[in-house]
């Protein structure tokens, strides 16, 4: 899944859709163009995903509306919505009512999957301010694990009834750490272990029937000590699939520009994702797509075992595409 921004596709955008045939897209960054203006940029993208060269099959578009400082989407037709710690003081039925008028606003631009609802759970109000990539901006839906199912299901009903695939995220949980995956490296969580407490919202979702789930990027000790998440066969193959059951698209968070993942050379990260058990390979640096793109098929082309994997994935992908009707 490429990147595109909402104000437009940019040459890397379209080099990656036209040439390199990357099938899924991203919207980024911010743009309060309203419906109207966001439909036609996102109808202009998709139609290089599109007609004979795709054989029928059409992308999935995907991005980021959770509400308060994490919406992309936004001006007329678009109503601001709240930060997920507000959205959590809400009856779950009338979060579910609003996320349903959310997700329909985001279906008729084009888009058909949120990376939301958040499903880490901050272990508590005064902890919040310390957690960078979630608490500080109000991305919790409360502070317990209990609190962030009700709630983080009802939005994910919402998209649900809308035709807007949610996602959970961010496996197993980014509310015990300290630093932001995004704009810092060395970003561990010491404390969860595979059988945590705070593992149990992403269970219900997955009970619930979420079909995306999200890896985040950080690294767990207590879980799998060489590697980060997204590289971690324990927790994409070993607990996504094994423990919670999860048999739908497991989403890696951004790979390309997280500080995070700085470490492992560009053409690996893609390569170590899907060997990990991941599905869909997230790369919001359109920049940086090609190197992704070429390690994948130079270790495809190399090793039949993971050639086997990429199949795999893609079929994953094919099947969820079909259960949403974009194969004609």
């Amino acid at each position: 899944m490429v990147s595109s921004p909402v104000t437009g596709a940019d040459a890397n955008s379209l080099y990656a859709l036209d040439t390199l045939y990357v099938g899924n897209v991203f919207i980024k960054g911010r743009s309060t163009a309203g419906v109207e203006g966001i439909a036609a940029q996102v109808s202009a993208l998709v139609a290089h995903v599109s007609g004979d060269r795709t054989h029928g099959v059409r992308p999935f578009v995907a991005t980021d509306q959770e509400g308060g400082f994490v919406q992309i989407m936004r001006g007329p037709g678009f109503e601001d919505m709240p930060q997920a710690v507000e959205q959590g003081q809400l009856a779950p039925d009338a979060l579910a009512a609003d996320a349903t008028r959310w997700g329909q606003q985001l279906a008729s631009v084009g888009v058909n999957v949120n990376l939301a609802p958040v499903m880490d759970t901050v272990p508590g109000a005064a902890f919040a301010p310390q957690n960078a990539p979630i608490g500080t901006f109000g991305r919790e839906y409360g502070y317990t694990p209990a609190g962030v199912s009700s709630h983080g299901l009802a939005f994910a009903r919402g998209m649900l009834a809308a035709g807007v695939a949610p996602t959970a995220k961010h496996f197993p949980g980014l509310g015990r750490v300290t630093l932001n995956t995004d704009v810092s490296a060395g970003v561990t969580d010491d404390i969860t272990v595979r059988e945590d407490a705070y593992i149990q919202p992403f269970r219900d979702a997955v009970n619930a029937g979420v079909p995306w789930l999200m890896i985040s990027n950080a690294l767990y000790p207590k879980i799998d000590p060489s590697n980060l998440a997204p590289f971690s066969s324990v927790i994409v193959q070993d607990m996504v699939r094994g423990d919670l059951g999860f048999t739908g698209v497991i989403v890696s968070d951004d790979i390309c520009d997280a500080v995070q993942v700085s470490g492992v050379p560009v053409d690996r990260r893609g390569v170590d994702f899907i060997a990990a058990g991941g599905t869909m390979a997230l790369c919001t640096n359109q920049a940086l797509l090609p190197q992704m793109y070429q390690g994948l098929v130079a270790a495809a082309q190399d090793d039949p075992g993971f050639a086997g994997q990429v199949d795999s994935a893609a079929l994953l992908v094919l099947e969820s595409k079909a259960a949403a009707g974009l194969l004609s």
